[in-house]
């Protein structure tokens, strides 16, 4: 019985990485639509999310069942809550690429939207966190998982300044409002992404050390 309730666990990480590496891309190629204006990514995203979501379901059905045949209990237990988890913020994420890529407008120099250039950085980062918490699962690193729980402060910092930013041309009376208005929504979106990052992070702690950590707090889990 054990001997198959690891076969399938085995099974199960399998997905949520490839399930991982699919998400990562859609934000990938979502970021290159906006920042080239390339309007003929837009399809390609909605394709591969709807690919996200199936594999997202199929994923939570072998969950439920394994829980249900296996009853895994400790460690175990906790592996398959964490993936349960993370299989929800994948695909979260995937929904998060498509609602970026649905930004996709014109790209000019001539009535900047983005004058000090935070955007791509403040995009740059996310992406990082992202890949960081991912590659902290598949090695169990707690180290690099609080790496990317240290790494959202300043995401969060770089949306505060975007909206700033943002709020302050609009007051202007600008010519590209609509500009404005997809930058302020694409910044959302990263952010959103960061904080999405970070809970795989969690997962990760949750899943080496028994930790809950949320909330700037971490709570000890017991194995008894």
């Amino acid at each position: 019985m054990q001997v198959l309730l690891q076969r399938e666990m085995a099974r199960l990480k399998n997905r949520v990485l490839s399930l991982s590496a699919m998400a990562e891309e859609n934000v990938r190629l979502a970021l290159k639509a906006v920042e080239q204006g390339d309007s003929s990514l837009v399809d390609l995203v909605k394709s591969k999310d709807r690919e996200i979501d199936l594999l997202e379901v199929d994923i939570e059905e072998d969950c439920l069942k394994t829980l249900a045949l296996h009853q895994p209990v400790a460690n175990d237990l906790r592996v398959l809550i964490a993936i349960l988890k993370i299989n929800i913020d994948l695909e979260r994420i995937g929904d998060l690429a498509v609602n970026i890529a649905e930004q996709v407008g014109p790209v000019s120099d001539e009535d900047p939207v983005d004058k000090r250039g935070i955007l791509p950085i403040m995009a740059s980062r996310a992406q990082a966190m992202l890949r960081k918490s991912l590659d902290s699962v598949v090695n169990l690193d707690t180290a690099m998982a609080r790496e990317v729980l240290e790494a959202d402060d300043e995401v969060d910092r770089y949306y505060q300044d975007i909206k700033e930013e943002v709020m302050s041309d609009l007051k202007q009376m600008p010519v590209n409002v609509d500009g404005l208005v997809r930058v302020m929504e694409v910044s959302r979106q990263i952010e959103r992404i960061a904080d999405l990052a970070t809970n795989i992070a969690e997962d990760t702690i949750y899943i080496v050390d028994g930790d809950i950590v949320r909330h700037g707090q971490g709570i000890v889990a017991s194995d008894e």
